[in-house]
């Protein structure tokens, strides 16, 4: 086959050169047929296309492995068989070919079958306020020293492409709450629907076609803030592809290279101000003359206006031990001790833990996210000292037990009496219906005074719980004090002078002769 260059010479050579066919024939070693098809032609390329590739072997044979190929492509990915398979069952059907004319011809059916089902798209527009896409992604970052692999949610708002990324440690349902929180808090509303696949922490069952049983708690979050809930077909991203594509932005120009922070909070931080100087410094990629930012703020009025935060958490039933303390999530939380032996709910948020038994509540803690950790509220074992004062000095959930300084300063000055304990364990029974402030008051006064005594410091706060008025007594006018009398110290030392001249030793003898000089004895 003729190459382009060789083409270009011969139609230089006769059309400018003014050669002859016989000497063009003779200089580039071709064929009067070739030289005269180039010329008459005017093309400057010659391709050969086969009209039919001869298959010796398998001709008798494409019908049964085309059968075998299409019936393997349409099976799952984990059950479908390899080529060597698919050659040892035509070779079961009498096939006498080799594996590699299998191998070539099943290279060029499924090149053939892939263009032919090739999938195209339709560009999706919203309307503001219409609509918002939701996703997850895993990202890698350095917290406070170690690699920690944080669960990051994405909210985007269709209309403006607004986005909004907060990282959470894990990716449960209260996750997934609080992001729709903090997201619509920023956004100052929230959109008619909502794009989300088919995540366990909101669908509970897929069913025919767009058909899916949402999770009760996860219909309770979209009846809250007025959100139709709409989810994408299995394995299909296509259908929110601005989140996806959001995925992939944001792990390339925010997590990319590896951050290094210190804790959550600094990490969501910087998120959120990465997400607004995004928005202010990229184009819309319709709206061109606008930055996200601008198309933000002009979606913002059309969003569903919302009446506050959706309660979100994950209740489940726990048991109180003997020890005050309640296990969730291979972690444990000190209760109340009056809900020792009952069953408690727990409510888990994203960042606490909320105790109630009867609907009260009997613990509040901030949540956990390690293995094997107590977290105790030493108030919660007060009660327990009223019966066990030793306990002060020993119990794990007072170890490093920040008291406010006048009652620290008490308990300092307690430890070396030999009651000191119980002392203080009175002291601290107070707070729980005085309240620390007026106990923390009642200590500094009663150290004001130089005392720092238990007694005192419940007189105090008695005083100050009940103060009794001052009783007025009525004096009737005929017992009214005309004059002041004087002071003469001398008629003491008289009652004291003794009938021989000496005198009384003993105040008693003192006060007995009083008494019978004020008788007439």
């Amino acid at each position: 086959m003729l190459v382009v260059e060789t083409i270009a010479k011969i139609r230089r050579a006769y059309f400018v050169q003014k050669t002859p066919i016989k000497v063009i024939c003779r200089e580039f070693r071709v064929s009067r047929k070739v030289v005269r098809k180039v010329i008459r032609s005017g093309a400057t390329e010659f391709r050969y296309e086969r009209g039919r590739q001869p298959f010796p072997r398998i001709d008798a044979w494409r019908d049964q492995l085309d059968g075998l190929l299409l019936a393997n492509q349409g099976k799952p990915a984990r059950e479908q068989l390899t080529l060597i398979r698919i050659f040892e069952e035509l070779r079961g059907l009498g096939y006498e070919g080799s594996y590699d004319a299998v191998r070539r011809y099943a290279k060029r059916w499924r090149a053939e079958h892939r263009a032919a089902t090739a999938e195209a798209y339709v560009p999706l527009s919203f309307a503001p306020g219409e609509a918002y896409q939701f996703d997850w992604s895993h990202e890698v970052v350095l917290i406070n020293g170690v690699t920690v692999t944080v669960k990051v949610a994405h909210v985007r708002l269709c209309h403006s492409r607004m986005p909004f990324v907060r990282a959470y440690p894990r990716e449960t349902q209260e996750m997934v709450f609080d992001a729709h929180n903090r997201a619509f808090a920023f956004f100052k509303g929230t959109c008619t629907r909502g794009i989300y696949d088919n995540m366990k922490t909101a669908v509970e069952t897929v069913l025919l076609g767009k058909d899916r049983q949402f999770n009760r708690r996860f219909l309770r979050m979209c009846g809250h803030y007025l959100v139709e809930p709409t989810a994408c077909t299995p394995a299909s991203g296509w259908e929110k592809g601005q989140v996806e594509n959001q995925v992939g932005l944001v792990r390339e120009r925010f997590f990319t290279p590896r951050l290094r922070v210190a804790s959550y909070d600094e990490l969501n931080a910087w998120l959120l101000d990465r997400c607004v100087a995004h928005a202010k410094a990229n184009k819309h990629p319709e709206l061109t003359d606008r930055t996200i930012w601008q198309a933000f703020e002009a979606e913002r009025p059309q969003l569903v206006q919302i009446g506050g935060p959706f309660d979100g958490f994950h209740a489940t039933q726990a048991s109180v031990s003997k020890t005050c303390l309640v296990r969730f999530d291979n972690n444990k939380y000190s209760v109340a001790a009056c809900a020792v032996g009952r069953p408690v709910e727990l409510q888990a948020y994203a960042d606490r833990i909320v105790i109630r038994r009867d609907g009260v509540i009997v613990g509040e803690h901030r949540r956990r996210f390690g293995r094997g950790e107590t977290i105790y509220d030493p108030w919660h074992y007060v009660p327990v000292l009223a019966r066990k004062p030793g306990a002060l000095r020993n119990g794990a959930p007072f170890k490093d037990w920040l008291l406010p300084a006048s009652l620290e300063r008490v308990r300092r000055k307690l430890q070396g009496s030999d009651d000191g304990d119980r002392q203080m364990v009175k002291i601290l029974s107070a707070v729980l219906s005085d309240g620390l402030a007026a106990v923390e008051a009642a200590c500094a006064e009663a150290l004001a005074g130089g005392v720092n005594s238990a007694d005192v410091v419940l007189n105090i706060l008695a005083r100050r719980r009940d103060p009794s008025p001052t009783a007025t007594i009525p004096t009737p006018d005929a017992l009214q004090l005309r004059d002041a009398p004087i002071a003469d110290c001398a008629r003491y030392d008289r009652l004291r002078r003794l009938p021989d001249g000496t005198h009384r030793h003993s105040r008693a003898d003192v006060d007995a002769q009083a008494l019978r000089d004020a008788s007439g004895l």
